[in-house]
């Protein structure tokens, strides 16, 4: 495969293709293995091409701790990334696989990838002693039988303990036996026994595996030869089955084995004991005197499900005889485990408009326990927009089933329940928090559709007239707006020469310094955009409303205002108080108070003969003349508007009265006063 080390590792197959979105292969890997050893090439073996790997962000997920594996993805060739070590994870289990996904988008793809880890001849046989003693009758008949210690060995297969070999010697040979536990030995005798020439012997007991090259261990076997006890304990059954719930107190009986000896006295009492059987053995006790066999340990049917132990029952006689049988232990779970969940986040935020049934992690629940107490369920705790699909046996994707809105709920903590079937059930319980990404789906919004705004006529040009300010619902970059002015098809007058507005802060400046007189109301529209992709926007319409200042003068109307005018009225010389002389009639083109105007009249002091309307411009006599009169009148007539501060315009009036015969008085009608007005 063009790689060093690839002699450890064999490309199997592709086992199928389930669907478009899923497929699995399987590998296999040596375990212990070097970091970048290659397993196999995912990109060739799937038919994907390899440059697609990075576009697609391919990734390997695990489900553990540990990253064991993973992909180049500029080759596409899958290797070891961590070291591996099949005892650590699958003990003696003569299976061992491990499972991980191979995961792509763009359009997303799950790949389940299954690595059988093999056996290496990475561990030699032991046995559970160094020294093994036996007591041997020198009157024991050739073809009698000895157990001897079990060696164990913790590779699987080939291996595993094969065979047991004996050093050479004149009275021993060695029987090798296996059943589905364990491969075990006998020490035969082939040649009896004479204590008076050789009182003890030393044999060497070695185990040997199946490896290339094979791995062993030994066993000095030292062998006492004693005087005659000429009967061996027989137990009443060669093998004792019994059953025994997990968990069990320490001190509880599991059961009794019983052996009876046909000697008598001494050589027929029977002590009972344990042939060295390793660790498990150190779970139980045996009571030498009775054969009872108490738990002494913790017992876990997730750690042994049976459990098999050698019994030996040895005389008292001297030298004593012993005979073995074998009690197996059926260990019954109970459901003393809770589920496990492992969680695999596979996006680290999920947009808002993310479409149903897209995956955002992966989760996998398990359960040490076995039978109904090991089946888990896995449900969703709570009303969320999310569901869980299960992929193959525990294992689950967590997809999105309905809308998501960031604006309304911006992240989820998501419960996940895993509940087993055991009598009471075992749940547990993990939180995933997932993150709504933000997406441009919110235009801008104004807090009104109108905007009124005022602003005083000669305000200088530059001056701030308001400030629009538009708000956006989505965060970041679809959040940040711009202001800008829409042009009026209505209007005469391009909207830009008028005002100016800043694109960042909405505030509105004027061009120019406007006229109430000439323009009372302006109107024009403002956009708000927002920068998202595609960009979205609003507008308001904005009126402007120029306020009235006194910035007018009254103006006298004809005929009084025309300069060097001349004009006469007609006035009895006997014409009474109120006698109606003209009427100033005066405009002003500031409006409201500032265009509201009133009349003051000013005459010499002591006359006191005229008045005027202050509303209405009215000049009339205040009283009847009198000959004490003068002849000749000056008027200042005075127009005011009401504005801060007011304005006025003068008027300057010349009368002249003409003393009229008594027989005419009352033909006032034929005669009259000649005014002669001066506008000031």
């Amino acid at each position: 495969m063009g790689f060093t080390g690839c002699f450890v590792c064999g490309f199997i197959f592709v086992l199928s293709l389930l669907d478009a979105a899923f497929a699995q292969i399987v590998y296999s890997v040596q375990e212990e293995v070097n970091k970048g050893t290659v397993v196999g090439n995912i990109a060739k073996d799937l038919n994907i091409n390899v440059h697609d790997l990075e576009y697609r962000m391919f990734k390997i997920v695990t489900g553990s701790n540990k990253k064991y594996f993973d992909l180049n993805l500029k080759t596409g060739v899958l290797f070891v990334s961590e070291r591996i070590d099949r005892e650590e994870l699958c003990l003696s289990n003569p299976k061992c696989s491990l499972n991980i996904e191979a995961l792509a988008t763009n359009p997303h793809n799950l790949y389940r990838v299954e690595i059988k880890i093999l056996d290496i001849n990475d561990n030699a046989p032991q046995f559970p002693v160094k020294v093994f003693t036996l007591n041997i009758t020198e009157m024991a008949s050739p073809g009698e039988r000895y157990l001897l210690p079990v060696a164990e060995d913790i590779d699987v297969g080939s291996n595993s303990l094969k065979e047991y070999k004996l050093s050479l010697n004149d009275h021993f040979t060695i029987d090798t036996q296996s059943d589905e536990q364990s491969v075990f030995a006998e020490l035969v005798l082939n040649k009896p026994l004479d204590r008076e020439k050789q009182a003890t012997m030393k044999l060497m007991l070695t185990g040997v595996d199946g490896g290339k090259p094979p791995k062993s261990g030994t066993l000095n076997i030292i062998i006492n030869v004693m005087d005659v006890n000429d009967n061996n304990p027989v137990f009443s059954q060669p093998l004792y089955k019994v059953k025994l719930k997990e968990n069990f107190a320490v001190g509880t009986k599991v059961t009794s084995v019983s052996a009876s000896d046909l000697d008598e006295g001494i050589n027929r009492e029977i002590i009972y004991s344990f042939v060295g059987h390793g660790k498990k053995q150190d779970l139980f006790t045996i009571l030498p005197a009775t054969g009872d066999i108490m738990v002494n340990g913790h017992v876990d049917y997730e750690e042994n499900p049976a459990i098999e132990l050698r019994v030996q029952a040895s005389d008292k006689g001297s030298p004593p005889r012993s005979t073995h049988c074998k009690v197996l232990i059926e260990v019954l779970d109970e459901n003393d485990n809770a589920p496990e969940i492992n969680m695999t986040p596979l996006l680290d935020n999920v947009k808002e408009d993310t479409k149903s049934g897209t995956a955002v992690a992966l989760v996998t629940v398990s359960d040490k326990d076995g039978g109904k107490n090991g089946i888990v369920h896995c449900a969703l705790k709570g009303a969320y927009p999310f569901k869980l699909e299960s992929s193959y046996n525990n294992h689950y994707s967590l997809v999105v089933d309905g809308p998501l809105d960031r604006e309304g709920v911006s992240h989820y903590n998501i419960t996940i329940t895993a509940t087993d079937e055991g009598t009471p059930s075992l749940s547990n319980s993990s939180i995933i928090i997932v993150h709504i990404a933000d997406v441009n789906d919110n235009a801008p919004h104004f807090p009104a559709s109108v905007i009124n705004t005022y602003l005083s006529e000669n305000s200088q040009a530059g001056g701030l007239i308001t400030k629009v300010t538009a708000d956006d619902s989505d965060t970041g970059e679809n959040a940040e707006l711009s202001y800008s002015l829409l042009e009026s098809s209505s209007s005469n007058v391009p909207i830009t020469t008028l005002i100016n507005i800043n694109s960042l802060t909405g505030e509105i400046f004027s061009l120019q310094s406007f006229n109430h007189e000439e323009t009372k109301r302006f109107q024009f529209n403002v956009l708000a955009t927002d920068s998202g992709v595609p960009p979205l926007s609003s507008n308001v319409t904005v009126n402007v409303f120029i306020l009235d200042k006194n910035d007018n003068s009254p103006v006298i109307l004809q005929p009084y205002s025309e300069s060097g005018s001349v004009n006469t009225e007609n006035i009895p010389y006997s014409a009474e108080a109120g006698y109606f002389v003209a009427k100033i009639r005066a405009v002003d083109a500031d409006s409201a108070y500032n265009g509201l105007l009133s009349y003051h009249l000013t005459e010499p002091k002591g006359t006191n003969l005229f008045r005027i309307g202050t509303n209405t411009g009215e000049i009339k006599t205040r009283r009847r003349m009198s000959d004490n009169d003068l002849k000749t009148h000056p008027l200042i007539i005075t127009v005011s508007d009401n504005g801060e501060p007011s304005l006025s315009q003068l008027c300057l009036w010349m009368l002249w009265l003409w003393r009229i015969w008594m027989t005419y008085r009352h033909r006032s009608d034929k005669f009259q006063l000649r005014r002669r007005v001066f506008q000031i």
